[in-house]
């Protein structure tokens, strides 16, 4: 973990951060958004080795249950009141998730504080890092769809197999921490170029008609390794289609959650 330059801080993550409870979810989503912002995201990172600015600069680390994440606090106040003596530098929270998410590191904020502060797991540093509105709010719920739409899989089967880009399809029902709750269909393909992408496109756009009116669907790429709802799929639902095996019966997984870590 390298470390980078930073500004000065306005209070609003210190603000926010004192709102977040054990299931306000809407008050850590509210932590996450002050942490993009570019006036209002400052944080203090406490650096392990190195000096500000310097090119063996290095965040420190803690665990915990397992998962590592790099300490920080939010203010000079807090910072004098968590009596770190090693040297720290001030950065931006969107420039800092780009460069933990990566590595699987979370944020930590004011671990000193009275009960321990609030930790930001990797994923929500990867939602951060590539735009909150785009990925589900965690902790996510997953489970194989119950719902019946035996038109859509069928429609969608065909289709799959009409566009050989397509290795296979699986399935999974999203329940976010907020916000509605919705399918994912994850991609599997062999081909990345633009006109197999295209052609994929085409072959949900093609089959979305059968779905019925008010049920969100979304897509996911197989590929993605950070993508919290691709992970679970490739742990726990086997395609409903398959090119490889041509169209072998899928066993249903049983619902389960994806762990995000604690802190909030």
């Amino acid at each position: 973990m390298s470390a980078s330059a930073g500004g000065i801080a306005t209070g609003q993550v210190e603000h926010m951060l004192r709102q977040v409870t054990p299931g306000r979810y809407d008050a850590y989503e509210a932590l996450l958004r002050a942490l993009v912002a570019p006036s209002t995201g400052q944080i203090w990172m406490l650096l392990w080795h190195g000096q500000a600015g310097s090119p063996d600069a290095q965040y420190g680390n803690m665990e915990v249950d397992g998962f590592n994440y790099a300490p920080c606090v939010t203010s000079a106040q807090e910072l004098s009141a968590s009596g770190w003596n090693r040297s720290y530098e001030v950065v931006d929270g969107l420039d800092v998730a780009r460069t933990l998410y990566p590595d699987h590191y979370g944020l930590w904020l004011n671990p000193h504080a009275p009960g321990g502060g609030v930790g930001i797991p990797w994923l929500d540093l990867r939602r951060i890092a590539t735009g909150l509105e785009r990925q589900p709010a965690g902790p996510l719920r997953l489970s194989e769809p119950a719902i019946e739409i035996p038109q859509f899989y069928a429609l969608l089967t065909q289709n799959a197999h009409r566009t050989p880009a397509v290795r296979s399809l699986r399935r999974a029902w999203v329940q976010p921490a907020l916000g509605a709750p919705y399918l994912a269909i994850g991609l599997d393909v062999y081909d990345t170029s633009p006109p197999a992408v295209d052609s994929v496109r085409a072959m949900m756009q093609q089959s979305i008609g059968a779905v019925p009116d008010g049920l969100p669907v979304s897509t996911v790429a197989m590929s993605d390794e950070y993508d919290p709802v691709a992970m679970w799929l490739r742990a726990a639902a086997r395609p409903f289609y398959d090119r490889e095996a041509h169209g072998a019966p899928a066993q249903a997984p049983a619902a389960g959650g994806y762990g995000y870590p604690g802190g909030y």
